[in-house]
C-alpha cells in the first residue's frame, strides 16, 4: 500500500503550475554523466509542509522529541499529484509508521546482528554509568577534601610557629652568646625538626588512607575506557554493516548500497535514516515523478535547527547521496532554463543560513574581487556562502581556490595560507609559490599577521571595548561546532571595541589574537564572552532574521615574504 496523501489533505491553496522561483534546490551530479540534475523546494512545497507542521502541532506525540520532517510533492502516472511525507530516524522510538515514508530497505537483513549489539550497547552503558558513579568516588572527594582542610590548618599553625621562632632567635642572638645560645638555638631548631615531621605524618596518613580507594578509582577509569573504546568498535562496526545493507535505488531503476556512495571510512552515523533520501528512494521505487521537496525541523531546538523553518540537504549525510537519487529524474522545465545565466546558490536565493554553499554548481569561471595581485600572491575579497577551498565530497568542490585553479595560468603552486568560514565575507590570502606559503604560514602561527574583523551583533553590547579570554574546543561528535572548554580547550583570545550602536543591533570591531575555528562567532554569542551572537548566526544562537552571518575580514597586514615590505589590505564592509 502506497503512502500517499492527498494535497488537500495539507493546503487549501491551487497552483496551476510549478513555481518558477523556488526557494533552493536539491542536486547533486549524475555519477556516470556529471550531468548536474536539481529538484526545487517551491513555495508550493512550502506550504504543504506548513500544513505538515499544522498536523504535527495538533498532536502532543510530535512534540517529545526534536527532528527533520519533509514532504514530497509527487506525480503519479495518471497524471495527479499527491503527498509523500517523512521523518529522519526513528519516530518515538519506531521506524515504521503508518501513514509515513518507511525506512530504506536493508536494515531488516541486519536485524538480528543490531538488536543484539544494541543490547551490548545498553549493557556497556548501565556499567558505564555505575562505574562513574562508584560511591568510592565521593568518598575519595571528601576524605581528599578533609585532609586538605587538616594541612591548611596545620600550615597556617606551623606558619605561626615559625614567624615566632624567627623573632626568638633574632632576640636571643641580641642577648646570648656562646654555648647558650647554641643550646637555645637547637631546640628552637628541633621545633621545626618535630612540625616538618608531623606534617610529613598527616601526609603518610592521607596517602594511606586514599590510596586504595585511588587505585579502585583509577582501575573504574581504566575500565571506562576500555568500555568506550568497545563501544565505539561495536558501533562502528554495527554501521558498516548497516550501511553495506542499506540498498538505494534512483529513477534510472539502478540500485547501490550506502558504502558504494560514501568515501570509504567517512560515512557519518545516522546516513541513509534523512527525510530526503527516504522519501527520493521511495518515490523512484514506486515509479513516481518528484516534482519539489521541502524538508524542516520540528520539536525542541537543537543546536542550529528552530522549530518550522525550513533546511536544505545536509551536507556530510544527504548532499553526497544526491547525484544518484536524482539520476534519471526527467528535469522540469523550470531547471532547464535555469541553467542560462544562473549564479547559482545562496546567492541567487538567499533563503537558508543553514544551506551548504560550495555545491559545485557555481561555474568556475566566475570573477572574484581581487584586491591585490603579484607574481608571489593574491588577495581576494570572498563573498559570503562560498567556500575557501573544496570540501571533502563532490558536491563541495566550488571555491575561492578552485575558481583561481581555474582562471589562473600559472595555478599549480596556488595555496591558501589561511580559512575563512563559507558565511563569512573578507579578505583571503592565497600564495603562488611554496616559499612565499611557507613564509606566510609561518607568520600567521606566530602571530605577525594584524586582521580585523567587523560584526554586526544582534543585541545590545553593554561594553565599549575589552579582552576576551575562552578555550575553545571543538567536540568530534558535532563537528564544526565549537564549545568553551577550559580542560580541553585551547587558548583562544580577541580584542574587541564597539564601533557603533544601530537600533537593536551593536557594530563591533574584533581583533583575533589566536585563530581558533568559529572563534569570533563563540567569543560573540557565549554569555562568558560577549553574550550577543553575530547577526544570522544561527549554530551560535541567533534568532533574528538575516539572510547571511555578519562577519567580514575587514583588514589584514603582514611582511611581504618576498618584498620585504609591510603590506596592509583592506576590503570594504558589505553589511
Amino acid at each position: 500500500m502506497l503512502e500517499l496523501d492527498a494535497l488537500l489533505d495539507f493546503t487549501d491553496c491551487h497552483w496551476e503550475s510549478i513555481d518558477s522561483h523556488p526557494n533552493y534546490w536539491y542536486e547533486g551530479r549524475c555519477p556516470q554523466s556529471g550531468e548536474l540534475l536539481r529538484l526545487p523546494r517551491t513555495r508550493m512545497s512550502e506550504e504543504v509542509a506548513r500544513g505538515l507542521m499544522q498536523y504535527l502541532a495538533a498532536d502532543d506525540a510530535y512534540d517529545r522529541e526534536g527532528k527533520m520532517y519533509g514532504i514530497l510533492l509527487v506525480e503519479m502516472p495518471s497524471g495527479e499529484q499527491r503527498i509523500l511525507k517523512a521523518f529522519s530516524g526513528l519516530l518515538n522510538g519506531c521506524s515504521i509508521v503508518e501513514g509515513w515514508v518507511p525506512p530504506i530497505p536493508g536494515r531488516d537483513r541486519v536485524a538480528f546482528e543490531e538488536a543484539r549489539t544494541l543490547t551490548q550497547l545498553e549493557a556497556m552503558k548501565q556499567e558505564l554509568i555505575a562505574l562513574n558513579q562508584l560511591p568510592q568516588r565521593q568518598e575519595y572527594e571528601a576524605l581528599f577534601r578533609e585532609f586538605e582542610v587538616q594541612l591548611q590548618v596545620l600550615s597556617d599553625r606551623h606558619r605561626n610557629c615559625k614567624q615566632q621562632r624567627d623573632e626568638k632567635r633574632q632576640l636571643l642572638c641580641q642577648t646570648l652568646a656562646a654555648e647558650t645560645l647554641e643550646v637555645a638555638l637547637e631546640q628552637l631548631n628541633q621545633e621545626s625538626r618535630l612540625e616538618k615531621m608531623e606534617r610529613r605524618q598527616l601526609k603518610r596518613q592521607r596517602d594511606e588512607t586514599l590510596q586504595p580507594l585511588k587505585q579502585l578509582i583509577e582501575a573504574a577509569d581504566g575500565r571506562m575506557r576500555a568500555l568506550k573504546q568497545q563501544r565505539k568498535e561495536l558501533s562502528r562496526e554495527l554501521q558498516t554493516q548497516m550501511h553495506a545493507a542499506y540498498t538505494l535505488v534512483n529513477f534510472l531503476g539502478k540500485s547501490r548500497s550506502l558504502s558504494s556512495l560514501m568515501p570509504i571510512n567517512s560515512i557519518p552515523t545516522g546516513t541513509g535514516d534523512c527525510c530526503a533520501p527516504k522519501l527520493l528512494h521511495y518515490a523512484a521505487v514506486h515509479n513516481l515523478k518528484p516534482l519539489a521537496m521541502a524538508e524542516f525541523w520540528w520539536g525542541p531546538p537543537s543546536g542550529d535547527k528552530i522549530q518550522g523553518e525550513f533546511y536544505g540537504a545536509c551536507s556530510d549525510r544527504c548532499q553526497p547521496l544526491m547525484g544518484f537519487l536524482l539520476s534519471g529524474l526527467a528535469q522540469n522545465p523550470i531547471v532547464s532554463n535555469m541553467d542560462e545565466g544562473f549564479t547559482g546558490g545562496l546567492e541567487a536565493h538567499p533563503t537558508s543560513n543553514n544551506f551548504s554553499c560550495g555545491t559545485g554548481i557555481l561555474p568556475v569561471t566566475q570573477m572574484l574581487p581581487i584586491i591585490y595581485e603579484d607574481k608571489w600572491l593574491i588577495a581576494v575579497n570572498k563573498p559570503s556562502g562560498l567556500l575557501s577551498v573544496p570540501g571533502r565530497y563532490l558536491q563541495n568542490q566550488d571555491s575561492v581556490f578552485s575558481r583561481l585553479r581555474n582562471l589562473l595560468p600559472d595555478s599549480f603552486d596556488l595555496n591558501a595560507v589561511h580559512r575563512l568560514d563559507w558565511e563569512t565575507s573578507g579578505i583571503l590570502l592565497l600564495a603562488r609559490d611554496k616559499e612565499t606559503s611557507s613564509q606566510l604560514r609561518q607568520q600567521f602561527e606566530t602571530k605577525q599577521v594584524h586582521k580585523v574583523y567587523e560584526a554586526l551583533l544582534s543585541g545590545s553590547v553593554k561594553i565599549e571595548a575589552g579582552t576576551i579570554d575562552l578555550p575553545l574546543w571543538g567536540d568530534p561528535e558535532n563537528r564544526p561546532y565549537q564549545q568553551v572548554n577550559s580542560e580541553c580547550g585551547k587558548p583562544s583570545v580577541t580584542r574587541f571595541q564597539v564601533m557603533a550602536r544601530e537600533g537593536n543591533f551593536t557594530r563591533v570591531e574584533f581583533l583575533p589574537l589566536t585563530g581558533r575555528t568559529h572563534q569570533l562567532r563563540v567569543h560573540a554569542g557565549n554569555v562568558r564572552g560577549l553574550g550577543i551572537p553575530i547577526l544570522g548566526d544561527r549554530l551560535y544562537g541567533c534568532r533574528a532574521a538575516a539572510k547571511r552571518l555578519h562577519l567580514h575580514a575587514r583588514e589584514l597586514s603582514f611582511e611581504h615574504p618576498q618584498l620585504g615590505e609591510r603590506l596592509y589590505l583592506k576590503a570594504e564592509t558589505p553589511f
